[in-house]
């Protein structure tokens, strides 16, 4: 794969914590096709960065003085909403994560995960919106097993998906990447981004999220038997 024709994406981190920003910037440095372009140590100072820069992908730490990543997200979101943020903290809390993620996060690691893991989320993030792991799969399906979010309107709650459509989605909630359900089910990637595109229109999901959600309200994640 030739590097050099790939696009740069930019980040910004937002952590108080200044050896961990270094060492992310640090293990960031040695990808060709990433840049940090700045830094912030509370959500306040991030904002008043996003007035002069745009960056990509944000990687935002949930516990910061003066304003926390929690507050900041929201705000994100409203003004600047084709940012990517991947929500950074020392916690695996499944209610948190599903709080997250229902305010707009497109991707929650634990602060012990390592560079190649925070690379493949950025890289995730800004080329398929979302990046699923095991913590955000796990806390979405519990927690959407026992209610779904009020603030979820599925359009189509009884749309009707052919089996291809359905084998698709149940990928997608294995974490696959377009490339590896492309592989699964023998299409090709674009194949796969068009049947994920009218999925989203016949569930009326706007989201990567939204159909996982679809996916868990109509059992159809749930194994025969």
């Amino acid at each position: 794969m030739n590097t050099e024709n790939e696009e740069v994406i930019r980040v910004i981190i937002a952590d108080d914590h200044v050896l961990y920003r270094a060492g992310v910037k640090n293990a960031l440095s040695s990808k060709k096709n990433i840049k940090v372009i700045a830094e912030a140590d509370n959500g306040s100072h991030l904002l008043n960065l996003l007035k002069g820069i745009q960056p990509d992908v944000i990687l935002l730490d949930i516990q910061m003085p003066i304003m926390d990543g929690i507050t900041t997200l929201p705000e994100i979101k409203k003004l600047y909403p084709r940012i990517r943020v991947i929500m950074l903290t020392m916690m695996d809390d499944q209610s948190m994560i599903t709080k997250l993620m229902e305010l707009g996060a497109n991707s929650y690691l634990t602060k012990t995960s390592d560079s190649e893991i925070i690379y493949e989320a950025i890289k995730t993030c800004y080329e398929q919106e979302f990046y699923f792991n095991s913590l955000t799969n796990k806390a979405l399906l519990n927690n959407l097993r026992q209610k779904i979010p009020s603030s979820i309107k599925l359009q189509q709650e009884d749309a009707t998906l052919s089996d291809k459509e359905i084998t698709v989605l149940r990928l997608m909630c294995e974490e696959k990447s377009t490339r590896e359900i492309a592989e699964a089910v023998d299409l090709s990637p674009r194949t796969i981004e068009a049947i994920r595109d009218k999925l989203k229109t016949k569930t009326g999901a706007k989201s990567t999220a939204g159909l996982i959600m679809f996916a868990v309200k109509n059992k159809l994640l749930e194994e025969e038997g």
